[in-house]
């Protein structure tokens, strides 16, 4: 394991483990899923995907086995994931350290329609040859022709255009060959955010974002300007750690998902939910804060 994902590990691993969402308001009834500010479909960037504003995370603050959503059990899990799609949203985020590829694929046998759905995962490998097999990977795990986005997970070097040029060009590639429709990134340092905003090869940037600079890549300040210059570049931006990883929910949470519904930069949004009332809670939330 090297050592960058090892910290990331370890730093996922030591965060808040209960859920801090809060008490739920008015859970909706089934008229809910229609016409809100979550199940709006946004097109990322300049890709010609289509999602929903409002995705699933499912890493939900640890990776594997030992994300919240395992502890709870697969039942509970695929329950969530059940109630998401009866909601209406239609964009799934993933990665191999989450240990979510085989719910996944089970919901989209069960109830899901796989053409209805975004579906987004991210590899940990840095060398070519270790990135195309694991998107081969996750291809079987998921039993799908094609990953609508992949990402490098967890970028943290400045310099990581031009140290994994051929990894780059082995996943463009495997894009060509039809296996993933497009290529982003998820940062975890501002150095490299800095790199993707400006890469070619970047199509979709998955950006931590608040309005309290929680869990993010630097300042405010200076991140937001930054995902606006990626959005008026063309790339597709999705914001994560909406809730600065829960730790501002309780007392901030109208504010962050208003913030970032009104960013105006950001194509979607991805939020890890434990229990359908956190669903019911957000999409009523964005609609109305």
């Amino acid at each position: 394991m090297d050592m960058n994902r090892r910290r990331f590990l370890q730093y996922s691993a030591s965060a808040v483990a209960a859920a801090s969402w809060g008490a739920p308001r008015i859970a909706w009834g089934e008229e809910a899923a229609a016409g809100t500010v979550a199940t709006a479909k946004h097109v990322l960037g300049q890709t010609g995907i289509e999602t929903t504003f409002l995705g699933m995370g499912t890493g939900v603050r640890a990776g594997g086995n030992d994300s919240a959503l395992h502890r709870r059990g697969e039942d509970k899990y695929m329950e969530v994931l059940e109630y998401v799609y009866d909601r209406g949203l239609r964009y799934m985020d993933m990665a191999d350290m989450y240990g979510a590829h085989d719910l996944v694929r089970q919901a989209m046998a069960s109830f899901m329609d796989r053409d209805e759905m975004m579906l987004q995962t991210k590899t940990f490998s840095r060398g070519a040859e270790e990135a195309v097999a694991d998107l081969e990977r996750y291809r079987q795990e998921l039993d799908t022709d094609v990953i609508d986005v992949l990402m490098l997970h967890c970028l943290t070097d400045a310099n990581w255009v031009e140290d994994m040029q051929e990894t780059l060009d082995a996943l463009s590639e495997a894009k060509a060959a039809g296996h993933v429709r497009a290529l982003g990134v998820s940062c975890h340092d501002f150095g490299a955010l800095e790199q993707a905003v400006d890469s070619d090869w970047v199509e979709v940037i998955l950006a931590r974002i608040n309005p309290h600079g929680s869990h993010m890549d630097g300042p405010v300040e200076d991140v937001a300007p930054l995902l606006q210059r990626a959005h008026d570049n063309g790339k597709g931006v999705i914001g994560m750690k909406i809730l600065g990883e829960g730790t501002l929910a309780a007392d901030h949470i109208d504010e962050c998902l208003a913030y970032a519904r009104d960013l105006g930069c950001l194509d979607a949004i991805t939020i890890g939910f434990l229990s359908p009332d956190e669903v019911d809670d957000c999409m009523q939330r964005l609609d109305e804060a």
